[in-house]
C-alpha cells in the first residue's frame, strides 16, 4: 500500500493573530506499515450554550475522512460522566462543533482532531502509568472498543487535552473532575486539563518520598544536556501544550486506540493520526536526533508497551532542566485575555503543567524573549549536522530547518521584536 501522508491545513488566526504556525502543528496520518513502536481551579463550562450545537447523527457510521477546504477550527469535546474512573477513561470522548454554523468537526480531519492523554499514579507505590482515552465523532462508535484500564486502589488520575484546531472547548465536565479550559470565557485554545494539580501534588509527594524516581539527566551527542520541555532550545511561543497521544483512523472515519492489538486487527487500511505537539516534537524527533532517551511509563491500554506523556515530560523537566528554565510566559498567545497579558490566566495554565505561579503584576515577556534568543540560536547552530540528518514532523524539511523556522515564527508570535527592540534575525543567527 503506498504511503498516505496527511498534512493539515494551516491554523487560522484568532483575533487577527495566528495561534500557531503550520510547522508547529503538523500532524500526520501514516499507514500502519510504517508505524513504530496556581490559582483557583476553574471548572470547565459547557461552552456557554452555543447558539447552534451540532446534532448527533442518527446512524453509527462516522463521516468520511475527506475534509472541507476550510474546516471549522473550533471544536468541543463532550466528556464522560466520570472521566477520572476506569470506566470514564474507557468511555470515548465525543467531538462536536462548538458552533455548527462554522461547519462540522470530525476526528478524521487532521485540522480538527482532538486528543486526550491520562497519567495515573499509585500513591501506595509511587508507580506511574499512562493511558490514552479515545476520541470519536459524536454519535458514532469506535472502530474497536477501548481497553478498560486496571487502576490501582486510590489511583490519582490527571488528564490533558490537545487539539489540531484553534480552540478546544470541554463540555459536560463534572465538578469533581477539576477541569480547566481557561479563565472564565477566555479559553486557552488547544490546551486544557482535568485534575492535573492533584496528580502533580501526588507525584511530587511520591518523588519526595523516593517512591517515584525521575530518570537522571542525560548528555546528548552534542555534549550538552539533553533538552526538556522547559529548555529554551526547544520551546516556542506556546510551550508545554498538546499531548503525545495518537489514534488509528479507519477509511470510514471511525477511530481506535493506537495499540498493537488494534494495529493488527485493523491492518494497513487504518492510518495514524497524531497531535501537533511540543511534547511529541521533543519525544519523537528532537530527543532521538540528539541521542537522548525520554521518560516512558507502562501504557495501560496497550499491554507490554510503554509511552511518553506530557505529565512525564513536565516532571522530568522540573528535576533536570538547567537555568535558564523556560516557564509559560505572560506573552504566550494561549494565556492572553482579549489579546492582553493576564497573570491569572497564565497561572491557571502553569498549574496544569506543574509550574510555579507568577506574582500579581508580573510580566515575564521580555525575559522570556531574551532567554529564548540567548539559548536557542547557538544550540541550533551547534546541532546543525545532527538535526540536518534527522526527519521532522514536516516531511518536506529536515529537523534543523523545521526548528529554525519554528523559532523564527515564535519570535514574531511572542512579540519579541518590540520587547527587545530588535528585528527578527533568527535565520541569520541560526545559520551562523
Amino acid at each position: 500500500m503506498p504511503l498516505r501522508q496527511h498534512t493539515p491545513t494551516p491554523k487560522r488566526s484568532l483575533k487577527g493573530r495566528p495561534r500557531r504556525s503550520v510547522l508547529v502543528v503538523a500532524s500526520f496520518a501514516v499507514p500502519l506499515a510504517v508505524v513504530g513502536g496556581a490559582g483557583a481551579v476553574l471548572a470547565a463550562t459547557n461552552a456557554a450554550a452555543p447558539a447552534a450545537p451540532e446534532a448527533a447523527p442518527t446512524t453509527p457510521a462516522a463521516a468520511p475522512a475527506a475534509s472541507p477546504a476550510d474546516p471549522n477550527p473550533n471544536c468541543s469535546l463532550v466528556l464522560p460522566a466520570d472521566p477520572l474512573s476506569a470506566k470514564g477513561l474507557a468511555t470515548p470522548y465525543q467531538l462536536v462543533a462548538t458552533d455548527r454554523r462554522q461547519g462540522a468537526c470530525h476526528e478524521a480531519n487532521g485540522a480538527q482532531a482532538a486528543f486526550v492523554e491520562a497519567a495515573v499514579l499509585d500513591p501506595a507505590t509511587g508507580a506511574v502509568s499512562v493511558y490514552h482515552p479515545l476520541v470519536v465523532d459524536r454519535g458514532t462508535r469506535p472502530a474497536v472498543p477501548p481497553v478498560t484500564p486496571a487502576l490501582p486502589a486510590g489511583a490519582v488520575v490527571g488528564i490533558w487535552f490537545g487539539s489540531n484546531g484553534d480552540t478546544l472547548t470541554l463540555r459536560g465536565a463534572p465538578a469533581a473532575a477539576n477541569c480547566v479550559n481557561g479563565l472564565g470565557g477566555s479559553a486557552f485554545g488547544q490546551y486544557a486539563y482535568c485534575n492535573a494539580v492533584a496528580f502533580f501534588q501526588a507525584a511530587n509527594a511520591a518523588i519526595a518520598a523516593k517512591k517515584l524516581v525521575v530518570p537522571a539527566a542525560q548528555t546528548g551527542k552534542d555534549g550538552l544536556p539533553c533538552p526538556t520541555v522547559r529548555d529554551f532550545s526547544v520551546v516556542d511561543q506556546d510551550q508545554s501544550d498538546n499531548v503525545v497521544s495518537s489514534y488509528l483512523i479507519q477509511p470510514d472515519g471511525r477511530s481506535a486506540q493506537d495499540t498493537a492489538a488494534n494495529r493488527a486487527e485493523l491492518g494497513n487500511g487504518a492510518t495514524r493520526m497524531t497531535n501537533g505537539s511540543d511534547n511529541g516534537l521533543l519525544d519523537r524527533f528532537v530527543a532521538p536526533a540528539l541521542g537522548c532517551t525520554v521518560w516512558t511509563a507502562p501504557d495501560l491500554g496497550d499491554p507490554g508497551a510503554r509511552s511518553p506523556a506530557q505529565a512525564l515530560n513536565e516532571l522530568a523537566a522540573a528535576v533536570n532542566t538547567k537555568a535558564p528554565v523556560a516557564l509559560v510566559p505572560t506573552n504566550d498567545p494561549m494565556t492572553l485575555v482579549n489579546d492582553k497579558p493576564s497573570v491569572a490566566k497564565t497561572n491557571l495554565y502553569r498549574a496544569g503543567v506543574d509550574q510555579p505561579p507568577l506574582a500579581a503584576g508580573t510580566d515575564s515577556a521580555r525575559a522570556y524573549c531574551q532567554n529564548l534568543m540567548s539559548v536557542a540560536p547557538p544550540r541550533l547552530s551547534r546541532d546543525r549536522a545532527l538535526l540536518g540528518a534527522a526527519p521532522s514532523p514536516d516531511p518536506a524539511m529536515n529537523l534543523y530547518t523545521f526548528l529554525q523556522q519554528r523559532l523564527r515564527s515564535a519570535y514574531d508570535l511572542l512579540g519579541c521584536a518590540a520587547l527587545l527592540n530588535h528585528p527578527n534575525t533568527v535565520a541569520a543567527e541560526a545559520d551562523a
